[in-house]
């Protein structure tokens, strides 16, 4: 657990069956669903015109930063939730990884290390049909799309990593402490909201902006939207440090979570 790339080690010998754990996810979560699949485009297109309607609509809302004054208000919001339902499924899913799965756990052989995986892809595949629901919204209503929007992979991929260091994290702690399964919804809705997604920090009261850009959503935000709707090339060198951060935090959550596994038997 304390070589460093332990965690790929793992997910590689055990590759089959966090694809099927994966295709399980993916299906599951639409299983007996009249419209099955179709939901993972309806669900994020409903909600892009639920907070267009209400900050953009009720509110009048209309996004600050002047390179917006061509796109619609609804696709500058819609990038960056698109982010947000990256990391929000992953934190929201995560405490119920160890604890929603008692039968992993006694089975001595069974590798609980790599459950957040499946559970990434399935979030992954889903920010993919969020893309495609950005890319028809944006065409609809701006008319337009920039090649820009292929690097978005690489825009996400540090984003990834946080993730699945924040699922190793929250999986062995809602173990031992329950309650993170009842404010995990609260910290979540907190990120959301404090972060670029909703509002530039640029455009933020000086006195409160450090809690805007010290929000790990914000510089994705930004540099997705840069991406998807600005047309411009990404921040390489604050991605490759921000990739090398969330690398280290996922290392050491693996790590402490190969440690306190041996109680989990115990504790369930």
């Amino acid at each position: 657990m304390l070589f460093p790339l332990a965690p790929l080690r793992e997910l590689w010998s055990h590759r089959a069956l966090v694809a099927e754990l994966t295709k399980r996810e993916i299906s599951g979560r639409y299983r007996g669903a009249s419209l099955g699949i179709f939901w993972s485009l309806a669900n994020p297109l409903l909600l892009s015109w639920i907070y267009t309607f209400a900050f953009g609509t009720v509110m009048n809302g209309r996004w600050p930063e002047p390179q917006a004054a061509n796109s619609h208000f609804a696709v500058v919001l819609f990038s960056g939730l698109v982010v947000y339902f990256l990391l929000s499924e992953c934190m929201m899913r995560a405490p119920d990884l160890i604890v929603g799965n008692p039968a992993f756990v006694k089975r001595v052989v069974f590798p609980l290390g790599i459950l957040p995986w499946p559970m990434l892809l399935s979030a992954l595949f889903h920010c993919l049909m969020n893309v495609l629901v950005f890319i028809g919204l944006r065409l609809l209503l701006d008319h337009a799309f920039d090649w820009t929007i292929v690097l978005l992979p690489l825009v996400l991929l540090p984003l990834a990593i946080v993730a699945l260091g924040l699922s190793w994290l929250l999986a062995a702690l809602a173990v031992y402490l329950r309650d993170i399964q009842q404010v995990i919804g609260m910290i979540s809705m907190a990120l959301l909201f404090l972060s670029s997604a909703m509002v530039p920090a640029a455009s933020v009261p000086e006195k409160y902006r450090l809690v805007f850009l010290l929000n790990p959503l914000s510089f994705i935000v930004d540099q997705a939207r840069a991406v998807m709707v600005w047309g411009a090339l990404p921040d390489w060198r604050g991605l490759a440090l921000y990739a090398l951060v969330a690398a280290c935090f996922a290392w050491l959550s693996y790590a402490w979570f190969a440690y306190v596994r041996k109680g989990f038997a115990d504790v369930l």
